[in-house]
């Protein structure tokens, strides 16, 4: 299967850092966030990667390259400004197949077995779903999280239901067919895309209780990076 890395974002919560570095480039652990991903795919066997980029988008470029020094064959897909996800999505459809891939958020960091994409991707193949979402636990900075999880299945709202809502990860694989209505270079958001296709009863998820870090700003930053070199430095 093939892999999305999200990083055309601007990173205006991250500035003054990213006004001169991409915010995937920042450096967590002695090496770029978005790195650890491309090495995490690349060990679960996902080496045909495509990266979106649009702030300092050739320094990712220079930065990882064709992606054979980690073992992968990574494609780009520029973005004069950036499209937000789905429009990002949408506008390198021509680079991810006609079967379902994973989307990454280049500014997250977990530690998500992504050995199980494949198997979620041939599942999408054979049942209704467009869509599967990996979640996980409310973060401080989104206490009220984004949808409900409950028996595998995605729900919009907690409403008349026992269920907490709980945060999506920024993790995800998808049919091809649920963006083939953005026109290629427009702008458009994925949330309000995903509550459709959540109402129409075609997305699943799972619930991820793992370790996960939203980098959106220079404290959470600095943060995982010391979290990350005292795990390094422990025997």
């Amino acid at each position: 299967m093939r892999a999305m890395l999200l990083a055309a974002g601007r990173g205006e919560r991250m500035r003054p850092l990213t006004d001169h570095t991409p915010k995937p480039l920042l450096e967590v652990g002695g090496k770029p966030i978005i790195v650890w991903h491309i090495e995490q795919l690349v060990k679960a066997g996902i080496t045909e990667l495509v990266v979106n980029h649009a702030h300092l988008g050739h320094l990712i470029e220079a930065a990882l390259g064709d992606g054979s020094r980690y073992g992968a064959h990574i494609r780009y897909s520029p973005e004069a400004s950036a499209l937000e996800t789905a429009g990002g999505i949408a506008n390198a459809m021509p680079l991810l197949g006609d079967e379902p891939f994973a989307v990454i958020n280049g500014d997250v960091f977990c530690d998500y077995d992504f050995s199980r994409l494949p198997a979620i991707a041939v599942a999408l193949l054979t049942s209704d779903d467009d869509a599967h979402l990996v979640m996980v636990d409310n973060p401080e900075h989104n206490p009220t999280g984004d949808f409900v999880l409950h028996a595998s299945r995605v729900t919009n709202s907690v409403l008349g239901t026992r269920h907490s809502a709980l945060t999506f990860s920024g993790i995800g694989v998808y049919r091809p067919e649920l963006f083939a209505h953005i026109a290629r270079g427009s702008v458009a958001p994925l949330g309000p895309l995903l509550r459709e296709r959540i109402a129409a009863g075609r997305v699943g998820g799972e619930h991820h209780r793992g370790w996960w870090v939203d980098v959106g700003t220079p404290q959470r930053l600095a943060e995982l990076d010391s979290r990350i070199r005292s795990q390094q430095n422990t025997p």
